[in-house]
């Protein structure tokens, strides 16, 4: 996978915004974090408490006295804002912004800048990226958290690699062969045939067509036939309990798909 981008926090309040940031960056495999005049003095075990285990990500972290300084080694730079600027920049979303930052990152260092909590970034700082990166959000809601933010970039950055998900559905059964699908459905409308299900008598081949067609789109395993022989067999033999009062039931009209 390509190098992240830097994360580029200005000014940042709070100690634990700046341990929640990294711990954002590590989810996603990011590891550049670079704080221009923190307000807190960092390192901060505050910080160290709320990354909640990554602390390489903090403990690699540079400080800058000045956004410029942070900045000067990159070769593109986004800027995030919720609101507009009236700048004559380029603004993308993170879907946009990321496919950009990976064509530029090829060998050369790229990086997003993200603005103090309460205020954001100001216009002179919004002015030496290249772009502004911001985010659809609700409109009515815009505020975004600092950590929200870093997330947001470091998700859209690890999925534009088509990282696979750590882990997916067991298969712990083959899916069934066609003889015992066939099987089953023997022994379903066996039964529905018992039960008067198929009425009128000439409905009989549009039911079953539906019927079989439902079971075939489920990818049914050995298992799940097992179970639903099991239901159909219990099913026909009927209440167990005495006493149990059996009602007949209105059926409803089935068309063909």
């Amino acid at each position: 996978m390509a190098a992240g981008p830097a994360v580029v926090l200005v000014r940042p309040q709070l100690a634990q915004n700046i341990g929640t940031a990294a711990r954002a960056m590590a989810n996603f495999g990011l590891a550049d974090l670079r704080l221009v005049a923190p307000r807190e003095h960092f390192p901060n075990p505050a910080a160290t408490a709320a990354a909640a285990g990554a602390s390489h990500v903090l403990d690699a972290a540079r400080q800058f006295a000045t956004l410029e300084d942070a900045v000067a080694d990159l070769t593109l730079v986004y800027a995030t804002t919720a609101r507009e600027r009236g700048q004559a920049k380029p603004v993308d979303g993170p879907t946009e912004a990321v496919m950009r930052l990976r064509a530029a990152g090829e060998g050369a260092p790229v990086g997003v800048v993200f603005g103090p909590e309460r205020t954001g970034l100001e216009n002179d700082e919004v002015a030496l990226a290249d772009r502004i990166l911001t985010f659809p959000v609700n409109p009515a809601f815009a505020s975004v958290n600092l950590a929200q933010a870093v997330l947001l970039v470091g998700y859209e950055w690890f999925k534009a690699a088509a990282a696979p998900l750590p882990f997916a559905m067991q298969q712990r059964w083959p899916l069934a062969e066609k003889s015992e699908l066939l099987a089953f459905f023997a022994h379903l409308e066996g039964a529905l045939d018992d039960i008067g299900f198929f009425h009128p008598p000439g409905r009989r081949p549009v039911l079953v067509r539906n019927l079989r067609n439902v079971f075939h789109r489920l990818g049914l395993t050995v298992q799940d036939l097992r179970t639903l022989h099991g239901v159909v067999a219990a099913l026909a033999e009927g209440p167990r309990q005495r006493g149990v009062r059996k009602e007949r039931r209105v059926l409803p009209k089935v068309e063909e798909e």
